[in-house]
């Protein structure tokens, strides 16, 4: 099994904790577009207590890779994502939060 394939079934895993049924080839294609952040322990994981990192996620992978706009209520969807997978979780999978906001946002498309 290759590295890739085992990142995925752990964050499958993880998903099936929090009571979500993951499409699994729109997670694979989410842990792929991570490329070598989804193997890094301190990359792997959002920080929502870093207003800094959640910024960054707004403009890096919200605006510029889903293709959104400040319109989109971006910040009412980054808390939905925390309080979905526990606001007091300090280590949220970044390949698990960018999955959420994609379905969320109903962006499946850019990952086809």
């Amino acid at each position: 099994m290759s590295k890739l394939q085992e990142k995925v079934d752990e964050m499958a895993g993880a998903m099936k904790d929090m009571n979500e049924s993951p499409d699994m080839d729109l997670l694979m294609a989410v842990c792929k577009g991570l490329g070598p952040a989804l193997y890094n322990s301190d990359a792997a994981y959002v920080a929502t207590s870093d207003k800094e990192e959640v910024d960054r996620l707004k403009k890096n992978f919200l605006i510029k890779k889903l293709g959104l706009s400040e319109s989109d209520d971006l910040d009412g969807a980054i808390d939905m994502v925390t309080e979905k997978m526990g606001k007091s979780n300090p280590r949220k999978h970044r390949a698990i939060f960018y999955y959420l906001l994609t379905k969320h946002f109903k962006k499946e498309s850019i990952y086809k």
